[in-house]
């Protein structure tokens, strides 16, 4: 995990729930500031020290995106609020699908201190424009002290059981995508494949066209066919492995069916999100952004667990072990849905009809 990685993740856990007693546009702007002065000190960083602790601050800063999910909730009525976090998740997805190759191509062509400069560049630009466009947001709950809201999380976990069943769903997913996003450039650069750094940078846009699904899920969310859409979204993450398993003597045959493996996994993933954003904010609004903050942070530690498998299972079985680890794990968050009571679907239904 780098320290980018866990700065995020000890942003989602320590500065997003903030949103629920801080003006949510402050918040969110205060921390691209943050962003923009960590990316800055990664591009001129001048020792390895200096480096780490700028990487650092850019994870803290960055989780400010995810201020900004439950903050979108509010804007819209229930009945659309599928559809608007759909598209959220769907821009935000694709951000970070894009962003390794064309990380890849900018260091081709200049340097790697050119993707922070250019990042810092895109993150003034986005700060002004959120600065102009954003409404403001006041908390529900003003008096709440930091320190206990920090406790109070613990109680929201251990008291709402759909947030705790949508994040162990939603972690299972996320962590046979950081399996096959670990596993799969390691098989194609390997010596039956023989793939160079471009066109494995060029492979890893195949995940864009999955992310496009977003909206789609939201919808079906809005119309409330989350468990239909919940089996659909786990079963095709789990076909994506299957598929992979396959082996075919042809190069390019296997690409090809990877590519389309990595489509159907990441098109999976990002429906069983958004299908499980729309569940959890429907939560009641004074809580939705520690909500998010707690589903994010189980969903982060998930993706830990899906890198370390994806390494681990590729030394030791190579690619056909990789891929029925992988395709094990969507089938167990399959297994724990099913467990789901019809008292807890009431509920859910009666929430997303009212909220």
């Amino acid at each position: 995990m780098t320290l980018i990685q866990a700065g995020y993740g000890v942003g989602v856990l320590l500065l997003v729930p903030l949103g629920d007693i801080m003006e949510v546009k402050k918040l969110v702007l205060s921390m691209i500031v943050v962003t923009i002065f960590g990316v800055i000190g990664l591009a001129f960083a001048g020792d390895i020290y200096s480096y780490l602790l700028a990487a650092l601050v850019t994870g803290l800063g960055a989780s400010a995106a995810q201020v900004v999910v439950p903050y979108t909730s509010h804007l819209v009525e229930p009945q659309r609020r599928g559809q608007v976090v759909g598209t959220l998740m769907s821009g935000l997805m694709i951000g970070i699908m894009l962003s390794r190759p064309l990380s890849s191509y900018l260091t081709d062509l200049f340097s790697w201190h050119t993707i922070f400069i250019v990042s810092a560049v895109i993150m003034v630009l986005v700060m002004i424009a959120l600065a102009t466009v954003m409404p403001k947001k006041y908390p529900d709950k003003k008096d709440l002290k930091y320190r206990n809201l920090l406790t109070s999380m613990y109680h929201i976990y251990k008291t709402e059981k759909i947030l705790r069943r949508r994040s162990i769903y939603q972690a299972s997913m996320f962590s046979a995508f950081c399996i096959f996003w670990t596993a799969s450039p390691l098989y194609l650069m390997g010596s039956d494949m023989g793939f160079t750094q471009t066109e494995i940078a060029i492979f890893a846009l195949a995940g864009v066209a999955g992310a496009i699904v977003a909206p789609l899920s939201g919808k079906v969310a809005d119309r409330g066919h989350i468990s239909m859409g919940t089996v659909v979204a786990m079963s095709s993450a789990s076909l994506a492995f299957l598929l992979g398993h396959l082996h075919f003597a042809d190069r390019n045959i296997v690409f090809g069916l990877l590519v389309f493996c990595a489509i159907l996994l990441d098109a999976g993933v990002t429906a069983n999100l958004v299908l499980g954003q729309r569940v959890i904010f429907s939560l009641p609004a004074e809580i939705r952004s520690r909500v998010n903050g707690l589903h994010v942070a189980t969903i982060f530690i998930g993706g830990a667990i899906g890198s370390a498998l994806g390494a681990w299972s590729f030394v030791k079985g190579g690619w056909p072990l990789t891929s029925m680890v992988g395709f094990s794990l969507p089938v167990i968050g399959l297994l724990y849905f099913l467990t789901e009571s019809k008292i807890l679907k009431e509920e859910i239904k009666h929430k997303l009809a009212h909220n």
